[in-house]
């Protein structure tokens, strides 16, 4: 799963404790994305999570750092065809998958706030620490 060295995304008034359940991780398949809203006892968190065509699992606060406002407010189609690049769907910022720095357009120099993921014994993908 991913490593996040920044905890930014702790900061989110909504962020889930650790341990909280997302998704099954046979639900996200090499090359696609998915945008999920995260329930916990602290409210909504979007989550934005890759899994790249190596398998290798992604995931970010679903928020473009221009605006703040959701990757796929716009439209669902947030991934590129080679499932490299994330795209705004409100303002088409765009950023590498594996590390969430924005390469082009109006969050030029900033980057995605990665979210710690974990998969359990039973297949389950969580917030991690």
């Amino acid at each position: 799963m991913n490593q996040v060295a920044n905890h930014a995304w702790r900061s989110y008034r909504s962020a889930p404790p650790s341990g909280t359940r997302i998704l099954k991780a046979c639900e996200i398949t090499p090359g696609k994305s998915r945008c999920v809203s995260v329930e916990s006892v602290n409210g909504r968190f979007p989550l934005l999570m890759v899994r790249s065509h190596e398998g290798r699992l992604y995931s970010y606060v679903n928020a473009c750092p221009h605006q703040y406002l959701p990757l796929d407010g716009r439209g669902d189609k947030v991934l590129s065809q080679d499932a490299s690049l994330l795209i705004c769907t409100a303002h088409q910022a765009t950023f590498q998958v594996h590390s969430g720095a924005c390469i082009s357009g109006p969050s030029t120099g900033e980057a995605l706030d990665p979210v710690p993921v974990v998969e359990d014994d039973e297949g389950w993908l969580l917030i991690g620490e």
